[in-house]
């Protein structure tokens, strides 16, 4: 099976063109989970796979490395629209995307040498926002709620140091209080146009970055009046530019990255 590794701020992926490749027979979440393992697999934060639509021009079908299949991925979708780009040589530098959370737009951005140095893509409108107490082990977290079409957790915190994220990220993602797992990120905000967060994502834990969640920090942040609606993300992996617009629609602009092509024996 031919696949090419991508990236989205060291958020990586393995993406699967299921329009040159058999995927019929195959279980996508086994495979996800055997192609993701960094130390018998591949090694990647989650499986893309590139399909045909008759909603938009393509489908986006995900996988994380724990065999479930989200509704959505920023960063994905950002490899994703470089990787259709260039490689059917697309006119058009708006593409739409058909996912589980809906139809997205990626515009890709172009260098020079006209190959894809960046995407902007427009998220959508979020849902869902409210503000809950959890508490967990004694300790009370006041969860900022938010949904990009897949589910998040914003904690504002002061110091990202005493976060223990291997500890609390898992306990928050599985806590009975969000039936469907979630995304978990603790934000420290930097001033009105800057914050830092660090990400544990549901069924992939631990990640350089995050395009949803760094989405949904943005709109808790902006709501709580904590920062404006134009805000620059800072990650693990790098930066995300974010804008909340006033036609309640999050704009996520990012690289997105080739790291090489292969084959995997299946």
């Amino acid at each position: 099976m031919n696949f090419t590794k991508m990236h989205g701020l060291g958020n990586d992926f393995v993406l699967v063109d299921a329009r040159k490749e058999k995927l019929d027979e195959i279980d996508l979440g086994k495979l996800a989970i055997d192609i993701c393992d960094r130390h018998f697999g591949i090694g990647a934060d989650g499986l893309l796979v590139v399909r045909p639509s008759q909603n938009a021009h393509y489908r986006m079908q995900i996988f994380n490395p724990d065999g479930s299949e989200p509704e959505m991925c920023g960063n994905g979708i950002r490899c994703f629209a470089k990787y259709v780009y260039e490689t059917d040589k697309l006119k058009e530098e708006v593409i739409s995307v058909e996912t589980l959370a809906g139809i997205k737009l990626p515009a890709v951005i172009l260098g020079p040498d006209k190959t894809v140095v960046g995407v902007e893509v427009d998220m959508g409108e979020p849902k869902e926002i409210n503000n809950e107490q959890l508490i967990i082990n004694n300790k009370e977290y006041p969860i900022n709620k938010v949904s990009m079409g897949n589910p998040h957790a914003v904690i504002f915190v002061d110091d990202l140091t005493k976060v223990n994220l291997l500890e609390e990220g898992p306990q928050i993602e599985n806590d009975p209080h969000f039936p469907n797992r979630t995304n978990v990120e603790f934000v420290k905000v930097l001033n009105d146009k800057e914050i830092e967060v660090v990400v544990w994502e549901r069924g992939a834990g631990e990640t350089m970055a995050c395009g949803t969640g760094a989405c949904a920090c943005v709109v808790a942040a902006s709501m709580t009046g904590k920062t404006k609606r134009r805000v620059l993300v800072h990650l693990p992996g790098g930066k995300l530019d974010i804008e909340w617009g006033e036609d309640n629609r999050v704009l996520m602009r990012g690289p997105a990255e080739t790291v090489f092509e292969g084959k995997y024996e299946l």
